[in-house]
């Protein structure tokens, strides 16, 4: 949280502390929005402080801060609309969009921020490790909603994968981090927990990542967050083809949703995933409720002694 409280304005990032701790929660998002009180998301509940207000000077200040007084240093994740901090924490900008030529070309006149809090939670996959391992580890798709705790799961396999675990061997396990959220690196180098046997492009495009690793680093598994494109399937049914695990999550709040969608669509009918652990953004971030098989089968249940 020091680097988050380091962006903002003096009294705004107090004050902001002072309620945390104040009120005994752990953050998922500060939103902080022009004339508007400053909101933060615990996940179950949402708190205001209403006595503060973010001016346009302030808005300036932390784009500022955020940008190292180098706007056109962050010209590229400007244009995606969020810019990602050390420690993996991402913070999201809405204002006036300049369109050309059909595409968004920059975000200017910025009128609110979203700060999501990367919460680094140790250990939370383990209990699904053995569910996931036969003789290999499978092909996993992690569904869940926003705020259902994806990353923070694939954080955790990542670290596992690349560590062994127990009875499980430390496998090579190369990172597509497109948003620098699952490893963190700060210039090209992952948080140390990240773990062993971790290779990690960061801010590489997910398609491209996954092809640059197959054809160079001799991966056993990889790991790659929120898939969605076509360019995204055609890579990952070539990681498979070359024999390769692939590890991935994806925007979704069921199998059934998932199915739906017509990039998607075809993984699904391929069978490609043997395992699908689905989220809820009502549980602890990336507490898995369902597990699944490739035919979308229901092989283990939050709750019910599985696990």
């Amino acid at each position: 949280m020091e680097v988050i409280y380091s962006l903002l304005p003096d009294q705004m990032a107090k004050d902001i502390q002072n309620y945390i701790h104040s009120h005994s929660f752990t953050p998922q998002e500060i939103r902080l929005r022009i004339n508007r009180p400053i909101e933060i998301n615990s996940g179950s509940d949402i708190h205001w402080i209403t006595h503060q207000r973010l001016s346009q000077q302030e808005a300036k200040y932390i784009l500022n801060r955020i940008s190292e007084h180098s706007i056109y240093r962050l010209e590229e994740e400007l244009r995606q609309g969020y810019i990602t901090i050390k420690g993996g924490h991402r913070i999201g900008i809405s204002g006036s969009v300049i369109v050309e030529n059909g595409s968004v070309k920059a975000i200017k006149h910025i009128s609110s921020f979203n700060i999501r809090i990367s919460n680094e939670v140790v250990g939370i996959s383990k209990q699904y490790l053995p569910l996931l391992y036969d003789n290999r580890y499978m092909n996993t798709l992690v569904i869940g909603p926003p705020q259902s705790g994806k990353t923070t799961l694939l954080k955790d396999l990542a670290r596992f994968t690349s560590s062994g675990w127990k009875e499980l061997p430390a496998q090579k396990t190369g990172v597509v981090d497109e948003r620098s959220e699952i490893c963190a690196s700060l210039n090209g180098i992952p948080q140390e927990s990240s773990g062993l046997r971790i290779d990690v492009l960061d801010h590489c495009p997910k398609s491209e990542g996954m092809m640059m690793f197959v054809r160079s680093m001799s991966p056993e598994v990889i790991i790659v967050d929120e898939i969605g494109s076509e360019k995204d399937v055609q890579a990952i049914l070539e990681v498979i083809n070359a024999g390769v695990t692939i590890m991935c999550s994806v925007h979704g709040r069921s199998y059934e949703e998932i199915r739906r969608r017509p990039a998607l669509s075809s993984l699904i009918d391929q069978k490609v995933f043997s395992r699908m652990l689905v989220l809820s953004n009502t549980c602890q971030a990336g507490e898995v409720i369902e597990v699944l098989d490739c035919d979308g089968n229901k092989i283990a249940q939050r709750g019910r002694g599985v696990y």
